[in-house]
C-alpha cells in the first residue's frame, strides 16, 4: 500500500500526465535509439570491415596477377631451348648474329600487345659475341655492381624490385637468370622485364578503398604507397617510422608469394572515421528520426495535456462561482469527449438549479408581492366604494320595481350594473374565459351607453376561435372603463370605442381603440416606467393591477404596448399566449 500522500488520485491531471509522457514515450524512445544505435553502429562497423578487407585482398591480388604476367612471360623465355642456344653461340660475323637475332628474338616484342601489363622485355648475357642492341645488354662491371644483381647471385628465384628507384620511381622489374638448360661455356643469361607503371598505380589505386596501401619489402621498408604524405619514391622510408592517427585501423598483413617475394607484404591503413561515414550518417539520421519521435508525441501530448487542463480548471472555476450563487454557464464549443459531456452537463444542472430557484424563490416573492399589490388595489377600490353587498341589492330592488313599471331599458341598465357588481364579489376567481370576460365587457359598455347616450357608440370584433382561451379575471375591462372614462368623457364631441379580440400566431391579441382625450408622450413613458419599474399603486391602479398580474401569469410571454396622442386618443394592446394552460 502506498502512503496516502504517494496516492496516484493525490497526483494533478498534469503532472500525471507528465509521468506518462516520461515512463511511455521519452524513456522507451531514447532505449530504443540507444539500442538500435549500437547494433546499428556494430553491424555497419563490421560490414565495412569486411568490405574493406575485401577490397585489400582485391588490391593484393590485382598486384599479383600484374607480377604474375610478367612471370609467366618469364617462364616461357625459361624454358626455350632456342633461346639458350641463341645466347651461348659464338657469331664469327655481324652477320651471323643478325641472322640468328632474327630467326630467335623476332618475336621479342609480341608481349607488349598481348600483355598490357609488359613495358619492355631485356637481356643480359655474358657472350663477347653478340651485338649489344635490340633488347640485349652485356653484363658489364657497372651492372654487377647493381642492387638486383647482386640479389640475383644470391638466389635461385627471380626476384621483383624497383631496378632503379631514383629515376623509375614507379617501376617493377623482373628478373630472373635463365639457368634452366646448363651451358656447357658457362654464358650467364638473365632476362629483364620491366612492368608498365600505370598497371602498377591502377592495382594499389583501387577507388573503393577509402584508407592507404603500403607495399613493404623484407626489410619493412617502403617499395610502394598510395600514401601522398611520404616520398616513398626517392627516400628509402621504412614503414615503422610512420606515425598514424589514434583512430587509424592498420589491416592485416598480406604476404606475397614467398617465390618472387621473399619476405614482401602489403599493408592497409584506414581511418576508423571512414569506416564509420556511413554510420555518422546514420547517426544523423537516428537523431532526426529521434527527434522526430520526440518532438511529434509532445507536441500532441502538450495540446492534449492543455485542453484537458485548461478545460478541468474552467469547470473548477465555475463550481466555485456557483458557491457564491453565480450560476453562470460555461462557454462550450460543443466538444464531444468526456469533459466536453461535463461542462454540458454542468451547464444543465446549472441552468435547472437557476430556474428552479427562480421559479420557486423568486416566482414566489413575486406572487407574494404582486398579491399584496392586488390586495392594496381591492382595499383601495373598497375604500372608494359603498359596501358591495347593500349596493347590490338595492340595484336588484330598483330592477324589479323598474320591470313591474314596464321600464325594461331602466331594467336592463341596473341588471348590467349588478352583473359588475357581483363579479367585484368574487376576487378569489382568477381564470376566466374570453367570452366571460366579453359578457362583462357588454354590460360595462350598455350602461356607458345609457349613461352618454347618442355621445358613445362602441364596435366589438370578437374571433369566436377564442371564446373558449383562458385568461386572468378582468384582464380587459380595466382599459374599456379607461376608455369610455378618461378618454371620451372629457371631451364634447362623440366618441367611439373599438374593441377587437382575434387570434395571430398562437396569441390571443387583444386591442381597444378610442377617439378621446389622449394623453401626452410624457405621462404615457412614466405610466411604462413605473410599470416597468413595478412601483406601488399609486394612480392608474387598474392599469398596474392588470399588468402586475399578467407578468405573475405569463413572465415575459406578454406584450403590453400603449399609443396615445392628446385629442386623437389612445390604443391600448395586449398579447397573451394561448399555447399554454396556465390556470393550473
Amino acid at each position: 500500500m502506498l502512503p496516502s500522500n504517494l496516492k496516484f488520485n493525490n497526483i494533478k491531471l498534469r503532472n500525471k500526465l507528465l509521468i506518462l509522457y516520461i515512463l511511455c514515450v521519452f524513456l522507451p524512445i531514447v532505449f530504443t535509439n540507444i539500442v538500435f544505435y549500437h547494433v546499428t553502429s556494430t553491424d555497419i562497423k563490421n560490414q565495412k570491415m569486411e568490405d574493406v578487407e575485401l577490397v585489400l585482398d582485391q588490391i593484393t591480388n590485382d598486384f599479383v596477377s600484374v607480377i604474375e604476367q610478367a612471370i609467366g612471360i618469364s617462364t616461357g623465355f625459361y624454358t626455350d631451348y632456342r633461346l639458350y642456344e641463341f645466347f651461348e653461340t659464338d657469331y664469327e660475323t655481324p652477320i651471323d648474329y643478325i641472322e640468328a637475332y632474327d630467326y630467335y628474338l623476332r618475336e621479342l616484342n609480341r608481349f607488349s600487345p598481348l600483355f598490357y601489363s609488359i613495358m619492355s622485355i631485356s637481356f643480359y648475357t655474358t657472350n663477347p659475341n653478340i651485338l649489344y642492341a635490340g633488347g640485349v645488354q652485356r653484363i658489364t662491371e657497372e651492372t654487377e655492381e647493381t642492387e638486383w644483381y647482386q640479389m640475383l647471385s644470391n638466389t635461385n628465384n627471380p626476384i621483383v624490385l624497383r631496378t632503379n628507384p631514383h629515376v623509375e620511381s614507379e617501376m617493377f622489374s623482373l628478373i630472373r637468370e635463365l639457368d634452366f638448360f646448363r651451358s656447357k661455356n658457362e654464358t650467364r643469361k638473365i632476362i629483364k622485364i620491366d612492368i608498365n607503371p600505370h598497371n602498377i598505380r591502377q592495382s594499389f589505386n583501387n577507388v573503393t578503398f577509402q584508407g592507404n596501401v603500403y607495399l613493404l619489402n623484407a626489410e619493412g621498408n617502403i617499395e610502394y604507397s598510395t600514401d601522398s604524405s611520404i616520398d616513398w619514391r626517392r627516400n628509402n622510408i621504412s614503414y615503422q617510422s610512420l606515425e598514424f592517427k589514434e583512430d587509424t585501423i592498420v589491416l592485416e598483413d598480406r604476404l606475397l608469394p614467398k617465390t618472387y617475394f621473399d619476405g614482401w607484404k602489403i599493408v592497409g591503413t584506414i581511418s576508423e572515421r571512414e569506416i564509420l561515414e556511413e554510420l555518422y550518417q546514420s547517426g544523423k539520421f537516428i537523431i532526426v528520426l529521434a527527434s522526430i519521435n520526440f518532438l511529434l508525441p509532445t507536441i500532441i501530448i502538450i495540446l492534449i495535456s492543455r485542453s484537458i487542463h485548461t478545460r478541468i480548471l474552467r469547470v473548477l472555476k465555475h463550481m466555485r462561482k456557483m458557491k457564491k450563487q453565480n450560476f453562470e454557464t460555461i462557454p462550450s464549443s460543443g466538444d464531444k469527449d468526456e469533459i466536453g459531456e461535463l461542462t454540458s452537463e454542468f451547464n444543465k444542472m446549472s441552468r435547472t438549479i437557476n430556474k428552479l430557484i427562480n421559479e420557486v424563490y423568486i416566482a414566489n416573492i413575486e406572487k407574494k408581492d404582486l398579491e399584496l399589490k392586488e390586495k392594496q388595489a381591492q382595499l383601495s377600490a373598497l375604500q372608494s366604494q359603498i359596501n358591495p353587498h347593500f349596493l347590490f341589492n338595492a340595484l336588484e330592488t330598483i330592477r324589479m320595481r323598474s320591470v313591474i313599471k314596464g321600464e325594461k331599458e331602466t331594467a336592463k341598465i341596473i341588471q348590467n350594473m349588478a352583473k359588475i357588481f357581483r363579479n367585484s364579489l368574487t376576487w378569489g376567481k382568477e381564470w376566466v374565459t374570453v367570452q366571460e370576460e366579453m359578457n362583462l365587457i357588454i354590460c360595462f359598455l350598455e350602461i356607458q351607453k345609457y349613461r352618454f347616450g347618442d355621445k358613445l357608440e362602441y364596435e366589438l370584433e370578437v374571433d369566436t376561435n377564442v371564446n373558449n382561451f383562458i385568461i386572468p379575471n378582468m384582464a380587459f375591462l380595466p382599459f374599456v372603463e379607461n376608455a369610455s372614462i378618461h378618454g371620451i368623457e372629457p371631451v364634447k364631441e362623440n366618441g367611439k370605442i373599438h374593441l377587437k379580440i382575434h387570434l395571430e400566431n398562437d396569441h390571443v391579441v387583444y386591442t381597444i381603440r378610442d377617439n378621446g382625450a389622449g394623453m401626452s408622450k410624457e405621462k404615457r413613458e412614466r405610466l411604462m416606467e413605473s410599470l416597468l419599474k413595478e412601483e406601488s399603486m399609486g394612480e392608474s391602479v387598474g392599469i398596474k393591477n392588470v399588468y402586475y398580474r399578467l407578468k405573475l401569469y405569463f413572465k415575459e410571454d406578454f406584450q403590453f404596448t400603449i399609443d396615445s396622442s392628446p385629442g386623437e386618443g389612445t390604443i391600448v394592446q395586449i398579447k397573451l399566449p394561448s399555447g399554454k394552460n396556465y390556470k393550473n
